[in-house]
């Protein structure tokens, strides 16, 4: 009777340290590549790039390449199911494999256009028109 009780304590406690869990990534890749990407205000480095990520949630995604527009936008990393209580009390303390969840974003970034010099220099006049104006109280 004993034996069998360590036998299946055995059992259960290998099954708890064999326990599985849930290795996260976000791939980043832009058009065109080499974008500098700031992820949740953090500079992660330059597309292409994968980096492993922790919690699901909206992030804000800043990309910038010199002579492109800067894109800021968000993206929502949503959980698969078996990463939701309660599934996720039996995939990660239950199942003895790991899972791999991979996201993928792409983003397009926009060529940078310049006004005309001429424009620039209306513009530039305006603020200092404006700059050199009395202030009413």
């Amino acid at each position: 009777m004993l034996a069998k009780a360590v036998t299946i304590g055995t059992v259960l406690g290998s099954l708890v340290f064999a326990a599985g869990c849930v290795e996260r990534e976000l791939t980043i890749t832009s058009e065109p590549a080499g974008a500098l990407v700031y992820f949740a205000d953090e500079e992660i480095g330059r597309t292409p790039m994968t980096v492993p990520f922790t919690w699901y949630g909206d992030y804000e995604v800043i990309l910038r390449l010199e002579g492109h527009q800067t894109l800021a936008t968000h993206t929502n990393i949503t959980p698969p199911i078996y990463d939701i209580w309660p599934w996720d009390l039996v995939s990660q303390a239950m199942v003895p494999w790991t899972y791999h969840y991979r996201v993928e974003r792409h983003y397009e970034l926009a060529p940078l256009v310049l006004p005309p010099d001429d424009a620039l220099r209306r513009h530039a006049d305006q603020l200092r028109t404006r700059a050199f104006q009395p202030v009413d109280d």
